[in-house]
């Protein structure tokens, strides 16, 4: 428990910097897509992918979880009637 507070506060301490980033590259992006140019888009498209990553992680764990589970829960009921 106390290891996985002591990580909350390191990944949160360099986010005040970080956040400061943010109307600088919506700027830039802006700027670049009325000159017609096409960063923004590739920009969007790696918030996407950064975006898609978390749910992915946790929908695959969820699944192995899930489908273990399962295995499990046959393998009881198989032996329950081989008992029987």
């Amino acid at each position: 428990m106390t290891g996985l507070l002591a990580l909350v506060l390191v990944l949160s301490l360099p986010a005040a910097e970080v956040q400061a980033q943010c109307p600088m590259c919506r700027m830039s992006a802006e700027s670049n897509l009325k000159n017609g140019g096409t960063s923004g888009k590739g920009l969007n498209t790696g918030i996407l992918y950064m975006l898609l990553t978390p749910y992915l992680l946790v929908g695959s764990i969820g699944y192995i979880w899930w489908r273990n589970r399962n295995k499990r829960n046959e393998e009881e009921t198989a032996s329950e009637q081989n008992q029987l």
